[in-house]
């Protein structure tokens, strides 16, 4: 009897973590850790957008990624003054360190300036990425 309580109370706690899991990954939300840091054009390798840049950083098994890069395009073709940028994580270790960055995909929303406004981990949705740039301009 002991063992199917056991196994029950565990089966529950996966399930709540996974409910959870899910509903917290793809969601842009701010993070106080990333403390005003701006990126440019030599962290990025190429320019800034001129009202915003979505940074994405990926990795080359990642078919979440993939997904991300297609609402990514999807975006910056909508909103106009918008630029994606796509780092692969692996080519880049120091600054995926100096940013925390934990998995991929994982999405920075960019002001004109370069400062990191908001930040999503996991595959965003097209609606939550087009707030959060209403944000950053």
């Amino acid at each position: 009897m002991n063992g199917l309580v056991v196994c029950v109370a565990v089966l529950a706690a996966a399930s709540v973590y996974g409910v959870l899991h899910r509903w917290r990954s793809g969601r842009v939300r701010v993070r106080g850790r990333d403390g005003g840091k701006r990126l440019g054009a030599a962290e990025l390798g190429e320019g800034l957008g001129e009202r915003a840049t979505l940074v994405q950083f990926s990795s080359a098994f990642c078919a979440p990624c993939r997904a991300t890069r297609r609402v990514l395009g999807e975006v910056v073709g909508m909103v106009p003054g918008v630029s994606h940028v796509e780092i692969d994580a692996e080519d880049h270790l120091d600054l995926v360190r100096d940013l925390g960055i934990l998995k991929t995909p994982t999405v920075l929303v960019l002001d004109a300036d370069g400062r990191i406004v908001r930040r999503a981990t996991g595959q965003p949705r097209k609606a939550d990425v087009i707030a959060a740039l209403g944000e950053a301009v």
